[in-house]
């Protein structure tokens, strides 16, 4: 009786599918787990549906105020300039409107009017 499968084509083929499941094993560890430790200790994000590591962005680049100044400090330092901007127009509306009132005195006196 001639069988198909013999004790050395049983060990031949549990060799191979070991070989191939440990290469499986490899390959998954290498093209999958590895990139994502590698981002995450080199301090980037790692994005996962796109697969991809990405560079976080510093929020004082965006924003343009300093580090270590919230938002708070930051909206209050622009209110106080934005009321000294303010009271300089008013003070010049009202260096203006002096101006003009004086200008008409004067005008009403040379006239006579």
């Amino acid at each position: 009786m001639n069988r198909f499968l013999t004790m050395r084509r049983l060990s031949i083929l549990f060799g191979a599918l070991f070989a191939v499941l440990a290469l499986g094993a490899v390959a998954y560890q290498r093209f999958y787990v590895a990139p994502e430790d590698a981002c995450t200790r080199s301090g980037r994000w790692w994005y996962e549906e796109g697969r991809e590591c990405v560079q976080p962005i510093y929020l004082p680049d965006i924003t343009g105020r300093p580090a270590g100044v919230t938002r708070a400090q930051a909206s209050d330092e622009q209110n106080r300039e934005l009321l000294q901007i303010e009271d300089r127009l008013a003070a010049e509306k009202a260096a203006r409107a002096a101006a003009t009132e004086r200008d008409r005195a004067d005008y009403a006196a040379k006239t006579g009017r």
